[in-house]
């Protein structure tokens, strides 16, 4: 079974070409092809996500079509799935461009577990304590673990991820290059769309495919998403999240989470588990357990496992790890957004003043610390905001 979110990394409107979809679609041709009557290469301005006309594609979906059927996708379903689908060329650059280097494990944990996240976490706790409570007493995991989950995937909701899935899931599998792979995710979709837990227009997610606030790719949301809050619809993508942490606490619960238990803890220390080095010989150290092998259910990588144990950590108030972050306090809101603020009037581009601190931010912060000749720790911390002062 591929895991929601890691197995994914790796013309909006089909014409007569695709007789067969339904009849509806010859009339609304041209009409939303490029987006609200904006030529197409505007609209991919405004909207990278806007599907062109490729004729390719046309013939791949009239070759699909019958595997769809024969799989017991209703014509409804395929009527209205692919009245709005089309080829979306980013899906494809997405796809080919994935960085091809390697982060090292305090580089992704500086963005993975920012204080900002924390901050931002700890205010989701709050603000949905009693509904993680009863997911906790259902699934038997704690609701700060699931909330790292959730943190990590789309920062509490508020990243879930804008690209219809129904276009860049059968763009990826008519482009080929895992074409197996992203049609039975297509069909999955296909059938939860038939299911009725979500409308085609509200399908949103990943440009690959993973869906809604914890990022579900097709196949894992079928064989684990719940419907918690009793509404008849398992819904991962509206603004409650219900649904969404539930179904995040019923997959580490099915892979055998054990409530109470610790992931792990930073160096070689105790006894038990085993000790795992991410970044290789002479870097940090973790001793992990049994939890710690559920979480990379979820997502498969080392790097990804540390960051939701540790941010689980830090949402109950534990400390930052000892080498791997600032020793200084952390900046406030308001320091982040001036930070940010200072280093793009100092033309160190942070790609935005949120108060988010991550990559480009860090990036930004380490060009500054070069260029006054201080170490390059990309850091956000009070000696770096007096600095630019």
């Amino acid at each position: 079974m591929a895991t929601p979110r890691a197995a994914a990394e790796e013309g909006v409107t089909r014409r007569a070409l695709i007789a067969g979809v339904g009849m509806g679609l010859l009339a609304a041709c041209g009409a939303r092809r490029g987006g609200m009557g904006l030529p197409p290469g505007q609209a991919a301005q405004a909207n990278p996500w806007i599907a062109v006309p490729d004729p390719g594609y046309d013939v791949w979906v009239r070759a699909f079509l019958p595997r769809a059927r024969a799989a017991g996708i209703p014509e409804a379903t395929l009527n209205a799935a692919f009245a709005q689908a089309g080829f979306i060329p980013e899906v494809i650059a997405r796809d080919r461009n994935q960085a091809e280097f390697r982060r090292s494990l305090s580089d992704y944990l500086l963005t993975a577990v920012s204080d900002a996240r924390v901050e931002m976490g700890q205010q989701a706790l709050r603000r949905h304590a009693g509904t993680l409570a009863r997911i906790e007493a259902r699934y038997g995991v704690e609701a700060p673990v699931v909330a790292a989950i959730w943190g990590i995937e789309s920062t509490y909701g508020t990243r879930r991820g804008d690209v219809p899935v129904i276009s860049a899931l059968s763009t990826l599998a008519y482009e080929g290059r895992r074409a197996s792979f992203f049609e039975d995710q297509l069909i999955a979709a296909l059938r939860i769309l038939a299911r009725g837990d979500v409308s085609p227009a509200a399908m949103k997610g990943s440009w690959a495919g993973a869906m809604g606030h914890t990022q579900f790719i097709p196949t894992s949301f079928e064989a684990y998403a719940v419907d918690f809050d009793g509404d008849g619809r398992r819904d991962i993508w509206s603004d409650d999240p219900t649904d969404a942490l539930a179904s995040t606490a019923a997959y580490l619960s099915r892979h055998g989470w054990r409530r109470g238990e610790p992931w792990g803890r930073f160096g070689t220390g105790g006894t038990g588990g085993r000790v795992i080095q991410p970044d290789g010989a002479g870097g940090p150290a973790f001793r992990v357990f049994h939890n710690f092998d559920v979480i990379r259910r979820y997502n498969s990588s080392d790097s990804y496992a540390i960051a939701v144990g540790h941010l689980s950590d830090r949402l109950q108030g534990r400390p930052p790890l000892p080498g791997l972050f600032s020793s200084e306090r952390p900046l406030t809101l308001a320091e982040r957004i001036e930070l940010q603020e200072r280093l793009t009037a100092r033309g160190f581009d942070t790609g935005g003043t949120d108060g988010t601190i991550g990559p480009r931010t860090i990036q930004a912060i380490r060009d500054f610390q070069t260029s006054r000749g201080m170490a390059p720790t990309g850091f956000a911390e009070p000696s770096v905001l007096q600095a630019l002062r």
